[in-house]
Parts: C-alpha cells; sequence; structure tokens
C-alpha cells in the first residue's frame, strides 16, 4: 500500500515539474512578459509601408532591438504609421532616421533606425521624423523589364518672345 502511494506522488512531481517547463518555455518563446514591460513605444511615417508586418524586426546597427506591433494610417498626413516598441536599454535620440529594408533581394522587410546622438532622447510613444522608404524592387524590375512606358515626348523649350 505504501509503496503504491510514493509511486504515484513521483508520478505527480515528474508530471509537475514538466508542466512547469512547458509554461516557462510557453513564456520565453512567445515573448510575453509576465514582470513588466522590458520596452517602450516608438512611431515613425512613412510614405509607404508595403511589405511590413505586424512582428517584422526592429533593427538598429544590424541588432534586432524589438519589433513591429502596430500599422496605421494617417489620413490627415497621407501616410503609413508604425507603432514599434523598442528594448528599454536601447536610446533612440529625436535626430534619428528609421528606412524600411529588405532582407536580401526577396527576403521580409524591416525597420532599420539609425538611433542618432545629437538631440534629446525620445521619451515612450515618441515620433521618428525623418523616414525613407527606398525605391521598391518591383517597380525598378518592371521598369528596366518593360521599359518606362510614361515617357512624356522630348519638349522643345520655346525661345523667348520679345
Amino acid at each position: 500500500m505504501m509503496k503504491k502511494y510514493s509511486m504515484e506522488t513521483v508520478v505527480g512531481v515528474f508530471v509537475l515539474v514538466g508542466l512547469l517547463c512547458v509554461g516557462y518555455m510557453t513564456v520565453r518563446l512567445g515573448k510575453i512578459s509576465l514582470f513588466g514591460e522590458e520596452t517602450y513605444a516608438l512611431k515613425a511615417r512613412f510614405g509607404s509601408v508595403s511589405g511590413l508586418r505586424v512582428g517584422s524586426a526592429v533593427e538598429i546597427y544590424g541588432i534586432e532591438v524589438g519589433s513591429v506591433i502596430h500599422l496605421g494610417i494617417d489620413a490627415e498626413r497621407q501616410m503609413g504609421v508604425v507603432d514599434m516598441k523598442v528594448n528599454k536599454g536601447v536610446k533612440v535620440y529625436d535626430d534619428a532616421a528609421a528606412t524600411i529594408k529588405s532582407a536580401g533581394l526577396i527576403g521580409d522587410k524591416y525597420v532599420k533606425i539609425d538611433p542618432g546622438g545629437a538631440g534629446i532622447v525620445l521619451k515612450p510613444g515618441g515620433m521618428i521624423t525623418q523616414t525613407s522608404v527606398p525605391a521598391d524592387i518591383e517597380d525598378l524590375i518592371g521598369k528596366y523589364a518593360f521599359g518606362d512606358t510614361k515617357k512624356e515626348p522630348d519638349k522643345i523649350p520655346e525661345k523667348p518672345t520679345k
């Protein structure tokens, strides 16, 4: 009778330890924070956010320091707005510049930030104002392969009249 209960206890402890390990790995791999946020929010406006998606990486100096958490539209300025979360230890200044880059020719898009350093540190929720979008590779290939169909006829400058 005693041996039966001790075997059940050992199995119960083993199952409990296994469940704790699975729970820990779920939290770590799922990047869920149980003990407060280890990131802060930043925003940037772009002329186009084509190819970018929620979960895309945010990199500084080639190191992933955060991710895209929301894509929206600024109807007033007619631009795309990217909400990002950046690791708390990373400082981004108000003279920072953000660019949407592609990992390779057909790779995933990500946001590359040049953090600046001459201005003041952006507070959580701050806006990166200097942004640029590289030329769309599909448009460039289309123009090269099929020629530019929007060519205007050469205009002859008019002679000034006296």
